[in-house]
């Protein structure tokens, strides 16, 4: 007999959402604004799928599709074979220990009014994973794996610094062993040598464990760093697909060229005048 495949890690077919917008006027039916359009997609186990596109491209309802934060007016989304829109909700609950997620700001996702080991614990709680010990001893390791002490699960989030932060919000996600995690824009709010600490730690506990990312995004080159395959949205559609540094370097869709051209460079010759005009007695500004 030939053996079944194992199912794909994620799996979005057809997937369509649209919002009603505030009614124009009091008698008018409130028009409608259409987030995804038929988006299909597929990851493998342990692998990195970017996500571009600019504000409004349906980056962050996509996101929330997939976490079953939100219902899709049709299509589906699997992950390992289930659909998440269709389980119960104490099946769905159980399910998310395979899928956490990541968000944007590390200042808003983190309840500042929680210490650092209920925040981090706060999966297992939901799971009913494991006594109070056991969770605050799994949170501790999990503080380790991205460069934390576990002397920090008594510290409250005003603490520490952004990219800190951002490391116990990856350390909750992390906490359930999941095979996926949603990651959407999650280094945009922090500093450019932040940003390269966070992906390194990305990068490493994805060849530790094994990890899938879908990285929402509008930076290419988080994307072209991160993933090994990357989708283009425009207006809620995939216009373009490929490996980061093909489609990038020779995008073939008119609004993937838009967005490589638009990201910002700088000349040589003009870097060079700015530090001779810098380095002139009399040409600072006052």
């Amino acid at each position: 007999m030939t053996p079944t495949p194992a199912p794909a890690l994620l799996e979005v077919t057809d997937l369509a959402r649209s919002y009603r917008l505030p009614r124009r006027q009091l008698f008018s039916a409130p028009p409608t604004i259409a987030a995804l359009r038929g988006v299909s997609l597929r990851m493998e186990m342990g692998r990195s799928l970017g996500v571009v596109g600019e504000s409004g491209s349906g980056k962050s309802t996509l996101a929330r599709l997939v976490m079953a934060l939100d219902q899709p007016d049709a299509g589906q989304v699997r992950i390992l074979g289930q659909d998440v829109h269709r389980l119960a909700p104490q099946a769905l609950r159980a399910a998310r220990r395979d899928f956490q997620m990541v968000f944007q700001d590390p200042y808003g996702s983190l309840d500042p009014r929680q210490n650092v080991e209920r925040i981090v614990a706060e999966p297992l709680q939901a799971l009913r994973l494991g006594s109070r010990a056991d969770q605050r001893e799994q949170a501790a390791a999990a503080l380790s794996q991205v460069g934390l002490r576990s002397s920090d699960l008594d510290k409250y989030p005003h603490e520490f610094s952004g990219g800190q932060r951002q490391r116990i919000a990856i350390a909750r996600a992390l906490i359930t062993r999941p095979r996926l995690i949603v990651a959407d824009e999650p280094v945009s709010a922090l500093d450019v040598s932040v940003q390269a600490q966070v992906l390194n730690l990305m990068q490493d506990l994805q060849q530790q464990h094994g990890l899938g990312y879908l990285l929402i995004s509008h930076d290419l080159a988080v994307v072209q760093q991160l993933c090994d395959e990357v989708v283009v949205l425009y207006q809620g559609q995939i216009v373009e697909r490929g490996a980061p540094a093909q489609l990038f370097s020779a995008p073939q869709h008119p609004y993937t060229r838009a967005l490589v051209d638009a990201v910002p460079r700088i000349a040589p010759g003009r870097s060079r005048a700015r530090r001779r005009e810098r380095s002139t007695p009399g040409s600072a500004i006052v």
